[in-house]
């Protein structure tokens, strides 16, 4: 029915368009070219035409997720194009850039707050006794101040009048954000100008209701840049398949070889995923109704987004079904480097090499019985460690430790002297390190940092070790492993040679793929139909019911034909 009204719509705009071509004639004394009529798009013809230069918007995300959003903000305007960063005036890493500039609002909260926070993540690695009910009431409380802290974040930049009307006026091409924190998929949706079929083809007003007719379109398309949700939701807002057959969830473990017990968790966990959306999401979901000013929930607006890339590779991941929009750019901040600074050379240079030793944005200091086993490692072994740490150090720092507040992680890895990079295994340090091909000794803390902790343990490339059970031996004898048994020298270039070796590097292709969107205005011709069903169409339950439905009929059919002639031949043989 939709089909057939479109159809009328065409052939009447077509018919309406003649009679107005017929009865006004040429102007201007002759026919105009067609490469001179307005609405013609500045897309390159061919190589001779001026490149497209758009105008991009970036709301990022704070923390370790700032690092991609930025390596690909600062490529887009070194390309030229004119890229402007929203940011909070008070952030963790987040700040300006030679290539874009930056619109700051006000937050209600200061450095104080974010740095209480962040000691706070040294809980997860404390040896404690208490109980495993305290330990649970405990991070959930850290839950909720992290929550909290993201949504009033959201809330100062949605309800700030002024932001939002300074960015109207902007006329942008393009949202980048990460919709791990969906406040640019938001702000997209409201930017978007929406389009209405009355505004194309004003004289169908005589032929159609105007319910018909009004019918919004966001117009702002949306470029996401993520690892991933914990509860799926993007592969979901994406169209992708995802069987629990053999697509692990999070905070399992399991690869894609399940036996029975693995497939039956694994699908109770994918059953539990919508609950798991509606705990994360639930609030954002109010925001929306209120910035928005209609009924539309986050899953919803997710859906829209033109292109998916994801900061993960093949080389690490398990194989699984994505659709054509989902673009996979791990390592997308490999080749982002800087010349070390000065005060770093003499650290780097030496015949035993150097250990990098960082634990990711949100935990930088360690309780003391931690710190106090690592040192005491760290005393065991000739090569130097450059380490990230903001706490205290009490007694003597062995000679071969350097303490930095910031480290330049990439540039370090890069460096050839590199041996070992000791790691939580977040997602950026396990790229950088894979793409240096340095092993790697991994203490996985939380969220998806244990699976990919696994997974490169799994490929030879690294040791896993619990932080909560450590001891300096336990170090020692990691750290001399992964540097002496040249195997894990060699399956770690094994796969940063599989991870290299692409037509295209990562951030290229994010240029590339960010660029498509703002030269097309979005990708609507990738964007999958199973947003249009619902779930008894994706299924299939209404055609299994209607072909289960014939088939009982014919088998009911089939048992009274067979009763009657059974009757008949038993009445034939009584006569007889």
């Amino acid at each position: 029915m939709r089909s057939a009204a479109l159809l009328v719509i065409m052939l009447l705009s077509m018919q309406v368009k003649g009679a107005v071509d017929k009865t006004a004639g040429p102007v201007g004394g002759g026919n105009q070219r067609p490469e001179e009529t307005k609405g013609t798009t500045n897309t390159p013809a061919n190589d001779s035409d001026p490149p497209f230069l758009g105008n991009l918007l970036v709301i990022p995300m704070d923390g370790s997720h700032w690092v991609d959003l930025k390596a690909l903000a600062q490529e887009m305007g070194r390309r030229g194009h004119r890229v402007t960063v929203v940011i909070p005036e008070v952030s963790i890493r987040m700040g300006p850039g030679k290539y874009y500039d930056t619109v700051t609002f006000p937050v209600p909260y200061d450095k104080a707050v974010i740095d209480s926070i962040m000691v706070a993540n040294k809980d997860v690695i404390k040896k404690s006794t208490v109980s495993f009910m305290e330990k649970i009431q405990k991070q959930f409380t850290q839950f909720q101040k992290i929550k909290g802290f993201l949504h009033s974040t959201a809330e100062s930049l949605l309800f700030n009048a002024s932001i939002i009307s300074q960015l109207e006026q902007q006329n942008f091409d393009a949202v980048l954000t990460d919709p791990m924190v969906p406040t640019g998929a938001l702000i997209a949706r409201k930017l978007g100008e929406f389009c209405h079929i009355n505004d194309l083809y004003p004289h169908l007003s005589e032929h159609f209701p105007m319910s018909f007719i009004h019918r919004p379109f966001p117009g702002l398309p949306i470029v996401n840049l993520l690892r991933g949700i914990p509860c799926l939701l993007d592969m979901k807002s994406a169209g992708c398949p995802s069987p629990p057959s053999y697509v692990p969830r999070f905070f399992t473990g399991y690869t894609d070889k399940m036996n029975f017990k693995e497939r039956t968790i694994n699908t109770m966990v994918a059953l539990l995923e919508p609950l798991m959306c509606k705990l994360l999401f639930w609030q954002f979901d109010y925001i929306s109704h209120q910035f928005l000013g209609e009924e539309v929930g986050i899953a919803e607006v997710l859906s829209e987004s033109a292109v998916w890339l994801l900061r993960i590779d093949m080389t690490l991941e398990l194989p699984r079904p994505l659709m054509p929009n989902t673009i996979l750019v791990g390592g997308i901040n490999c080749n982002v480097r800087d010349a070390l600074p000065e005060d770093l050379l003499p650290w780097v240079s030496g015949e035993h090499g150097f250990i990098v030793f960082t634990l990711g944005t949100v935990v930088s200091e360690m309780p003391e019985e931690t710190t106090t086993i690592f040192l005491e490692a760290f005393r065991q072994i000739p090569q130097k460690v450059i380490w990230r740490y903001t706490g205290q150090i009490d007694g003597n720092l062995p000679d071969n430790v350097k303490i930095m507040k910031w480290v330049p992680q990439n540039d370090l890895l890069a460096h050839p002297g590199a041996r070992a990079f000791i790691t939580h295994a977040g997602s950026h340090g396990l790229y950088e390190g894979l793409c240096h091909a340095v092993p790697m000794v991994m203490v996985p803390l939380s969220a998806e940092q244990p699976d990919n902790a696994e997974k490169m343990a799994s490929r030879g490339a690294g040791i896993v070790l619990n932080v909560l059970s450590v001891t300096t031996e336990d170090i020692v004898q990691a750290l001399n492993n992964v540097i002496n048994d040249t195997r894990y020298k060699d399956n770690i270039k094994t796969l940063s040679e599989l991870h290299k070796d692409q037509p295209m590097n990562p951030l290229e292709l994010s240029v590339y793929w960010t660029e498509f969107v703002m030269r097309h205005k979005g990708a609507k011709h990738l964007r999958p139909a199973v947003h249009d069903l619902n779930w008894i169409q994706y299924y299939c339950l209404d055609v299994v019911a209607f072909l289960f439905t014939i088939l009982l009929l014919l088998v009911v059919l089939t048992v009274k034909c067979l009763k009657v002639c059974l009757r008949k031949l038993g009445g034939k043989r009584k006569r007889d």
